[in-house]
């Protein structure tokens, strides 16, 4: 098991390098960027998520005629757009700043040797490392992403297994029934029903709004601020919860169901095993398989897109809100670490599932796998 371990960090080298290089390509690609971005605020003007950088055959933008025939006229023609008037020494210095004045395979590679030292530079915008702007948005989205899927993996699996065992009875149904209205509802329209209910929407005012502790967190004892982060944490996690557990229930179910009507159950039986026996000594380890293979994807939804709204609607300022704002900012320093950082959680995860399978049924064997 060690040397399969070994092989799997290895491989993550390689791996994060090939999802870097092909999200470094997309992102050239997309219309804008930093200097667009930085022009804007010099201007007071918004840049348009449709511009487009001008020159090396590009599209055209409107009025670029008249922006040429402006900067001619100064002995200038700038390649961005919103730039007309501004001096061209203005727009070597942007360049410089953010990089820009190198060709594209200087920056990447630049890029890849400074993430080697786990070196993801500063913010264009928010004159913060990136690596502090992540260390602060961490305790948020693990928080959100930890107890939402622990907090679905202990409901979902009992349960699962219970509709499996009352298979086509009252409770089956009703359960399926809420399972379904859950499922259909997406985890955001919960958050907000959530406040109405319970935040000083239009009943009672038992929760907070904003944050993930108080701002007096630091002057509290330990007890209570334990109680004032689940205070905070309460409502985004429930909500959560709601939306992800449907499908976990129906493959603990079918899985259950599965792995019941096999062979070795009906034999279990007749040498006169109990049925807890049964269920939980035989049929639990082969059934959770599937559904332990399904829990680093599961952790890394909610750590990330499943979070992102309920991060929105309750202000609470995670990777995922982090990640999404320089997407549309074009802070590359921070969207690059931002993906680095899910890029690698996502492939320990992997090998988390894979040890977890192991744990489960000892018969598994890595080992004798080439990667």
């Amino acid at each position: 098991m060690l040397s399969y371990i070994i092989r799997r960090l290895l491989l993550i080298i390689p791996t994060l390098f090939g999802i870097m290089v092909i999200n470094f390509a997309v992102i050239q690609t997309a219309p804008g960027g930093p200097v667009e971005q930085i022009i804007s605020q010099i201007q007071g003007n918004a840049v348009d998520a449709t511009s487009r950088v001008t020159g090396g055959g590009g599209e055209i933008p409107q009025n670029l005629d008249s922006q040429q025939n402006f900067d001619q006229t100064n002995g200038f023609q700038s390649k961005y757009r919103g730039a007309r008037g501004l001096p061209p020494e203005l727009i070597a210095e942007i360049e410089e700043m953010v990089g820009f004045d190198k060709p594209v395979h200087i920056r990447f590679i630049k890029m890849i040797g400074n993430y080697a030292t786990f070196n993801f530079g500063e913010s264009f915008f928010k004159n913060r490392k990136v690596v502090d702007l992540v260390l602060d948005a961490m305790p948020v989205s693990i928080s959100l992403g930890l107890w939402t899927t622990l907090l679905t993996y202990l409901i979902c699996i009992p349960l699962g297994i219970r509709k499996a065992i009352m298979d086509g009875s009252s409770f089956d149904a009703w359960t399926s029934g809420i399972i379904i209205f859950g499922n259909a509802v997406p985890s955001f329209l919960f958050a907000i029903l959530l406040i109405v209910l319970f935040a000083g929407g239009s009943f009672v005012d038992w929760f907070p709004l904003r944050g993930l502790v108080s701002e007096n967190w630091s002057e509290l004892n330990v007890f209570e601020k334990i109680t004032d982060y689940i205070w905070h944490i309460s409502l985004p996690v429930i909500a959560l919860t709601i939306g992800a557990f449907a499908g976990l229930t129906m493959l603990t179910k079918n899985s259950f169901l599965d792995q019941i009507n096999q062979q070795y159950v009906i034999t279990a039986r007749a040498k006169g095993l109990t049925e807890n026996r049964v269920l939980y000594g035989h049929v639990f380890r082969n059934a959770m398989l599937i559904v332990i293979a399904g829990f680093p994807a599961a952790f890394i939804g909610i750590l990330f897109t499943g979070s992102l709204l309920i991060e929105v609607i309750f202000s609470l300022e995670g990777l995922g809100l982090l990640g999404f704002e320089a997407a549309l900012n074009r802070d590359f320093p921070v969207l690059f670490g931002t993906l680095f950082f899910f890029s690698l959680l996502g492939l320990i995860m992997s090998l988390i599932g894979d040890l977890a399978y192991v744990f489960i049924d000892p018969r598994i064997d890595f080992e004798s796998r080439k990667i």
